[in-house]
């Protein structure tokens, strides 16, 4: 009977013994289960064939990039509601779906393995979701709800993201991107209220701009007509100034043929001997001057 016990010990032993495979773009933690040695084997694994015994556990972690939603749908991730609440300064709750990017840096599988001894399943699905709803919580409840289902939704989860990474950038997380995914679901008494107070401010701006522009409108007519006017005024001094210098000329001219007359008055004046023509045009008082002598 004893030989028969050790008989299937032994070949229970050997069917748990053998060969896994670590894919690449991927490293394998060996885990020991038994023994002085139980706990994690230092050494990281690259891709490739590994004997495990029957006292050990491999556990694989990639090393590129992960990408995980949590939502409410069940279409995506989980079949679960994995959508995370939050709520707001005036105590108001929201539901998000949340997307999560990461990777582990090789160097440090072994020390998130021995943070958190789970697998990257489990480190992404209560670790990881934890911070980041937790993350949440806190930022989001020093704001209003205005300021996050507006523009303060991308401040706040990059608020979060910034928390998350702070807190796992040491142990050998890389955290790339935490993210909304959809909208925000708010009450829907709080988001008609919301929509329409957005509504009418959109409304105040335009009634806003509209009486800018009329004003803009009214200054350009106001200065085209300034323009117009003051362009008539200096046509008008140019064609008053214009009239003074041809008046001016024109008395120049007249004095000037006064001037003429008189020298000519004054040369005939002197030349004439006092006698008048002894010729006269017949039935005519005028004397007549024979211009044949």
């Amino acid at each position: 009977m004893k030989k028969f016990n050790l008989v299937v010990i032994t070949i229970l032993m050997i069917l748990s013994v053998g060969c896994s495979k670590v894919p690449v773009g991927n490293v394998g933690i060996k885990v020991y289960l038994l023994g002085g040695s139980k706990g994690v084997d230092h050494e990281v694994l690259g891709a490739g064939q590994y004997w495990i015994g029957y006292n050990e556990d491999l556990y694989i972690f990639p090393t590129y990039s992960q990408n995980y939603v949590w939502t409410k749908s069940v279409d995506e991730g989980s079949k679960l509601d994995e959508s995370i609440t939050f709520g707001t300064r005036e105590g108001l709750s929201i539901s998000a779906d949340i997307g999560i990017t990461y990777s582990i840096n090789q160097e440090k599988v072994a020390l998130v393995f021995q943070k958190y001894r789970k697998g990257v399943t489990e480190i992404t699905d209560i670790y990881l979701r934890n911070m980041v709803r937790d993350a949440i919580v806190k930022a989001a409840s020093k704001k209003d709800v205005e300021s996050i289902y507006g523009v303060g939704k991308a401040d706040l989860i990059e608020e979060v993201e910034n928390n998350v990474k702070d807190q796992v950038k040491d142990i050998g997380i890389i955290i790339e991107r935490i993210y909304w995914v959809g909208d925000l679901r708010l009450p829907l008494t709080v988001t008609a209220s919301i929509n329409a107070k957005i509504q009418a401010t959109q409304i105040s701006m335009q009634r806003e701009n509209e009486v800018k522009t009329a004003e803009a409108q009214a200054a350009i007519e106001v200065a085209q007509a300034k323009g117009q006017a003051e362009a008539k005024l200096t046509n008008a001094r140019a064609e008053a100034e214009s009239l003074k210098i041809q008046n001016e000329a024109l008395k120049q001219s007249t004095d000037i043929l006064e001037l003429r007359r008189i020298e000519v008055s004054k040369l005939a004046a002197e030349k004439w001997d006092g006698k008048l023509p002894t010729t006269m045009v017949p039935n005519s008082a005028m004397p007549f001057i024979n211009l044949a002598k």
